[in-house]
């Protein structure tokens, strides 16, 4: 469907969390699981509930490949999605491990203040479970 526009969640909004209900609700289908280049630190962003993760490029070969989901959004889901989408976090073009370059979920680097760095987890899931493991 050529008229769908792919865009990349690493965090809340990944399929059965918190907040995936903001793809689906426009329309939103899940178009893979994908790993990203080797270029991304992950963290995870001061503030929530529900708890954000915020991914930023770095240098090349610097950073660590992050597990993420590519979804695809009719235009007008996509730009009512976007549209939502609060401060720190933006939309830029994510580079994937499979050579594509969705847009996708960035953080601005402001938004690292008080921000714990996750990249070692290599995902939100992996991340989150780690959470629930200290806590049980």
């Amino acid at each position: 469907m050529s008229d769908l526009i792919e865009i990349v969640v690493v965090g809340a909004h990944l399929s059965g969390m918190p907040l995936n209900g903001e793809l689906t609700s426009r329309g939103g289908v899940l178009r893979r699981a994908a790993m990203t280049t080797t270029d991304y630190r992950f963290y995870a962003l001061a503030g929530g509930p529900p708890k954000r993760p915020g991914l930023i490029r770095v240098a090349d070969g610097t950073g660590a490949a992050i597990a993420c989901e590519v979804w695809a959004l009719p235009a007008e889901g996509f730009g009512t999605f976007v549209d939502g989408i609060p401060s720190p976090l933006g939309i830029g073009t994510l580079r994937l491990a499979d050579g594509t370059r969705p847009k996708g979920f960035l953080v601005e680097p402001e938004g690292l203040a008080g921000a714990e760095e996750i990249t070692a987890h290599g995902g939100w899931r992996a991340y989150m479970a780690a959470l629930a493991g200290r806590a049980a």
